[in-house]
């Protein structure tokens, strides 16, 4: 497994394994069997509503907990200094882990739902930090953070995101902001790496993956290594899972690389960090 330095010195695997959705006995099924396939990465969120399932299938997958990268999110509706302490402790009770790897805000807050969304930002992102200091949290990160979202965080940010996770896959990789969070030194995370199916049915694809004897998913998911981000997979199916992490011995070439980052606009969930409706 190739592995990604951030910014404040820590390490994590480049692929990972997704679990939104993955919840009750799936869940820890399907966490369990990542595991003993290879993964290493495990991310998952507190909307997605299954870390103690999460956490189950950690304990039982008999690995020790050293050697895994568990990523975890605070919801958007639960931004701000006290709130987000008290978040990232129910969130360690539902794992049932003493810290977190990766502890990322999951959307930031905006002016459609917060009166002054960059302070609510701000003292969201102090709190981490000071969580970090204290060792629960060993990286810290954003999620769904556009330009001008990290822009205003940087303006009091006393530690740089070391990661930003965002929508990021063939039809829809938003190429500037990856620019931008490459310029600040903050790596970039997929998710939702098969845009929800919609790459299946791609002949330009389609193409690609019958050239190098791969499947669809395997192509998309090693271009977006090839981009040098972190993706995070999900599957319940254990020969998908088998499938996804087996993707380091070939190389898309430049041509492949070009045609898939200049296909048109498709598989957009339409989820605009700016937009997301109001709290009621």
């Amino acid at each position: 497994m190739k592995t990604i330095t951030l910014n404040d010195g820590n390490t994590t695997p480049q692929l990972g394994f997704g679990t939104y959705k993955s919840t009750e006995q799936e869940g820890i099924a399907a966490v369990k069997t990542a595991i003993k396939k290879g993964y290493r990465l495990i991310d998952t969120a507190a909307a997605y509503g299954n870390e103690a399932e999460v956490g189950k299938g950690i304990k039982e997958s008999g690995i020790s907990r050293k050697e895994l990268f568990v990523t975890t999110k605070l919801w958007r509706e639960s931004l701000g200094y006290e709130s987000t302490k008290i978040e990232l402790e129910a969130s360690l009770k539902r794992l049932d882990l003493e810290y977190i790897d990766l502890y990322l805000i999951h959307w930031p807050a905006n002016q459609k739902n917060y009166t002054n969304w960059k302070k609510t930002n701000a003292e969201t992102w102090k709190a981490m930090e000071e969580l970090q200091a204290e060792g629960k949290i060993k990286s810290i990160g954003v999620s769904n953070f556009f330009e001008s979202h990290l822009d205003a965080l940087l303006e009091t940010a006393k530690v740089v995101p070391a990661v930003n996770q965002i929508e990021f896959h063939p039809g829809y990789w938003q190429p500037e902001l990856v620019g931008y969070c490459k310029s600040k030194n903050i790596a970039v995370e997929s998710w939702s790496p098969l845009a929800r199916g919609k790459v299946f049915d791609n002949p330009e694809l389609k193409s690609i993956a019958e050239k190098h004897n791969k499947s669809v998913s395997q192509i998309c998911l090693r271009w977006i290594l090839q981009h040098q981000a972190i993706v995070i997979p999900k599957s319940s199916n254990p020969d998908r899972i088998a499938e996804n992490i087996d993707v380091f011995d070939f190389e898309l070439s430049n041509t492949d690389m070009e045609l898939i980052n200049t296909l048109p606009e498709f598989g957009f969930s339409g989820e605009l960090p700016d937009m997301w409706p109001d709290k009621s």
